[in-house]
């Protein structure tokens, strides 16, 4: 009987990291909205990370935080640093790793605190019209193992889609109003 029970326990002990080994790992958001601007005045504003703190959910969660800066903004390999005593803000930074200038930006984000993790996040123009660009904002995302298992008990992507969504709404109100 003793046996069972110990058998048992072990199970339910063993049964989430199994079932994480078959949860993938990965995420992948993107969001769009339509700027009625011409893809250059978008552009030119989003290629700036310190812009981001006028659109950005996370960059207004505590105005508070400290913020660093190496390099030249709107360039390849700047970085723009965070560091906030509130929990959920955390610390880390965001380098941009790629501009094709006029159409896209990649970064690299690095989150030091409250868990490391380094993702892929990217922000894209593309003109609809003379008048009219669409704005592409993306965010790819890794937990690992056995983390991932998370993904079962929270929506990441429809956490980070609506602060993606909620960033390109404040960020359509700032620039079409420039």
């Amino acid at each position: 009987m003793f046996k069972k029970l110990v058998l048992l326990v072990l199970v339910i002990i063993a049964l989430p990291f199994i079932v994480a080994l078959f949860v993938d790992k990965n995420y992948s958001v993107t969001e769009k909205i339509t700027i009625d601007k011409p893809v250059v005045e978008v552009f030119g504003y989003i290629k700036y990370l310190k812009n981001q703190d006028n659109y950005s959910v996370w960059a207004q969660m505590d105005p508070d935080m400290q913020k660093s800066y190496r390099g030249t903004d709107g360039m390849e390999g700047f970085v723009a640093g965070w560091q906030s005593d509130k929990e959920d803000v955390g610390a880390g930074e965001q380098e941009i790793l790629r501009i094709d200038e006029g159409r896209r930006i990649d970064y690299e984000l690095r989150v030091f605190r409250p868990f490391e993790s380094t993702d892929l996040a990217f922000m894209e123009a593309k003109a609809l019209s003379p008048n009219q660009t669409q704005v592409t904002w993306g965010f790819d995302g890794h937990l690992d193992y056995p983390m991932n298992l998370m993904f079962l008990f929270m929506d990441f992507e429809g956490m980070i889609g609506k602060d993606l969504s909620q960033g390109l709404d404040q960020l359509k109100s700032v620039v079409e109003t420039q």
